[in-house]
């Protein structure tokens, strides 16, 4: 793989430069000195113009998604695996004999060369972990370098409001890591956190493979023994520091009986079994699933050699990530709306379960993040949105987002809509996403919580926020 330093000197070309792989990406190397344009299907449609703006305020160039951009052999075209041969700029640069790299190839060619190396894996949780240990190893004067699929609350400002990554000096590179494409295995981390395995775009049986031979590379782990699949995968791993709420085999886990939940946050006993101190743990995320996630990073953080005293006191002060159970606001009549990431199975449990551990009926709006995955998960998708929420709360949902191209759309929401329906629960399809908005404010009562979940369309938060102001 090429040298950071080389990467440094070339000229670059993302092929949709917006997506939450690629900004952050583009942002890095754009810090390291390179120089870096791209295009954006999402801003010739006119979607997020903000970003965009931003992008080029940063000095970055754009172009329409027209192959106008690709100009030189000399420039390097990064576009995921999934960008189609028929793509202008994959063309142009096919005729011009560029070099091509995907983003997961350019990702593993940073994160390898530095001297120090955490790479956060699993199947859900793992932007949020990367975000909580980019802030423990950020306030441990760290100064550590961090690519993150989110925006990050502790480092946005009105200067970089789209702060999904993070470069700094200290020589340690933080980032999640991609098992849907296989790409995990290009890293080879210092600490690997496995979060949990399970169902989402690939079988267990790969998820399996995958997963365990991320551990087998990786110099030390952190890994989560409530999760049977990673706990399975603990043979596979050397120098682990293992975490949990519940199972009291692990090192990092939660005094019985010490848990306080909140609307808006969670805290603790955190205990180190390993010397048996105890320390107080509070959070500004609610949702146990956010307590597992910061032993997570507590761990994590350990096995790279910080004080668990230290990053437990840092994760006080750990302002969440952008969509991840984002509070939008709450109406005059008090209707709360919030914006979330949740589009597996196991990431919408995790949020409805937060949102039914308090009282209020939840208006669940899903847009699923595509066909494929629709067919992949449907099943648990229609079983967890049935299941977690009660008879007085409804789902809806608009047909999958949809940028382009040649997927089989054969298969749409109305067959998960009509499975949750089967399942006892209440369930709407309004195909399209300015007609469920509708809905919703006809329906929303005081005390709902409507909660807007989906991914890969950062146009669901302006979304959100339109229904907000429609609210009384």
């Amino acid at each position: 793989m090429p040298k950071p330093d080389e990467l440094a000197t070339r000229a670059w070309f993302f092929c949709g430069i917006g997506g939450s792989g690629m900004l952050p990406l583009a942002t890095i190397l754009k810090e390291l000195g390179a120089q870096v344009a791209g295009s954006d299907r999402s801003r010739d449609q006119g979607r997020t113009p903000e970003k965009f703006a931003w992008l080029e305020q940063r000095g970055f160039t754009l172009f329409p998604q027209d192959g106008s951009g690709i100009v030189s052999a000399s420039q390097t075209l990064v576009a995921s695996a999934a960008v189609e041969d028929t793509v202008p700029e994959v063309v142009r640069a096919k005729d011009l004999g560029c070099p091509r790299m995907s983003r997961a190839d350019l990702l593993a060619a940073l994160f390898n060369a530095a001297p120090a190396r955490i790479a956060v894996a699993g199947t859900s949780g793992k932007s949020t972990v990367t975000g909580m240990l980019g802030w423990i190893m950020t306030e441990a004067g760290r100064d550590p370098t961090i690519m993150n699929g989110a925006v990050m609350k502790n480092f946005r400002s009105d200067a970089s409001p789209f702060a999904s990554a993070r470069v700094g000096s200290g020589g340690l590179f933080i980032s999640e890591v991609d098992e849907s494409d296989g790409s995990i295995a290009l890293y080879r981390p210092t600490v690997g956190v496995l979060n949990n395995v399970s169902l989402d775009h690939k079988s267990l049986e790969e998820l399996r493979q995958l997963f365990g031979d991320f551990l087998a590379v990786s110099d030390a782990s952190a890994i989560n023994l409530d999760d049977m699949e990673s706990l399975g995968l603990l043979p596979r791993a050397s120098a682990a520091v293992t975490f949990a709420i519940a199972a009291n085999a692990a090192d990092i886990g939660i005094v019985e009986g010490s848990i306080e939940e909140a609307a808006n946050g969670i805290a603790a006993t955190l205990i180190d079994r390993r010397d048996d101190a105890r320390h107080a743990i509070s959070l500004n995320l609610p949702g146990r699933h956010n307590l597992a996630n910061a032993l997570a990073a507590v761990a994590g953080a350990s096995a790279a050699g910080v004080p668990v005293a230290q990053a437990t006191a840092a994760l006080g002060t750990f302002a969440g990530l952008a969509r991840r159970f984002d509070i939008v606001g709450t109406s005059a009549s008090g209707i709360t709306v919030i914006d979330d990431f949740g589009h597996n199975p196991e990431k919408v449990a995790a949020t409805l379960t937060t949102l039914k551990a308090h009282p209020g009926r939840v208006i669940a709006f899903f847009q699923p993040h595509g066909y494929g995955p629709l067919r992949q998960m449907g099943h648990e998708l229609a079983e967890v949105l049935a299941t977690r929420l009660g008879p007085d709360d409804v789902t809806i949902l608009c047909d999958p987002v949809y940028f382009g191209g040649t997927v089989d759309r054969s298969v749409g929401s109305e067959r998960i809509a009509d499975m949750i329906v089967a399942a006892g629960g209440q369930a709407q399809h309004v195909p399209a996403r300015a007609d469920c908005a509708d809905r919703i404010v006809e329906i929303a009562q005081p005390g709902d919580r409507i909660v807007i979940m989906g991914a890969r369309d950062d146009t669901l938060t302006v979304f959100a926020r339109d229904i907000l102001a429609r609210l009384p």
